[in-house]
């Protein structure tokens, strides 16, 4: 697989679901056409998602999520979810920088920039620093309109309708 010629910055943003969903499937078929990818979770180190379970199934695709395995709720946060955040991003930073994947996916990036984690300013100075070939996929909630006027392309999800609203609780293989 050559590079791609032009890796673009791609946000996944809204209050609907399917943001990871949509940056995992894009994985797959990047990783279908002898890809790279490299993917970094913010804030969902600890928890048991089932996309944890693939990973070493599949080829050239890496995955290395940072969190304590607890919702962040406190602000300003504590000292350690910021060092957590940190970590992620240096190792997102680094990723990025030396070009060998081709898609970087930064897995809630948005929520952990809205809960000042990490800074916006650092971000954006990754999408203006990022090799030309690497493809740069940003998602969770909270994309600030800085984010999205530096993305090539920026989707929000929409919540519609969801069965929680109905007392449905969160399925196993489907939702995590």
């Amino acid at each position: 697989m050559t590079k791609l010629e032009k890796g673009l910055v791609q946000v996944y943003t809204g209050d609907g679901k399917g943001k990871t969903s949509a940056a995992f499937g894009m994985a797959l078929r990047a990783i279908g056409r002898g890809m790279k990818v490299y993917i970094i979770q913010f804030i969902k180190g600890g928890f048991d998602y089932g996309e944890l379970y693939i990973v070493d199934k599949l080829p050239n695709l890496k995955l290395k999520a940072f969190g304590r395995g607890t919702f962040v709720t406190q602000q300003p946060p504590s000292e350690e979810d910021v060092k957590l955040a940190e970590e992620a991003f240096r190792l997102a930073k680094e990723t990025v920088e030396n070009g060998e994947y081709d898609m970087v996916i930064l897995d809630e990036v948005n929520v952990a920039i809205n809960l000042k984690l990490i800074s916006l300013e650092k971000v954006l100075e990754l999408i203006k620093n990022k090799p030309k070939h690497v493809e740069l996929v940003l998602t969770g909630r909270y994309a600030p309109k800085e984010l999205i006027e530096a993305a090539d392309l920026v989707t929000e999800m929409r919540e519609i309708k969801h069965p929680f609203r109905k007392g449905c609780q969160a399925r196993k293989g489907i939702e995590y």
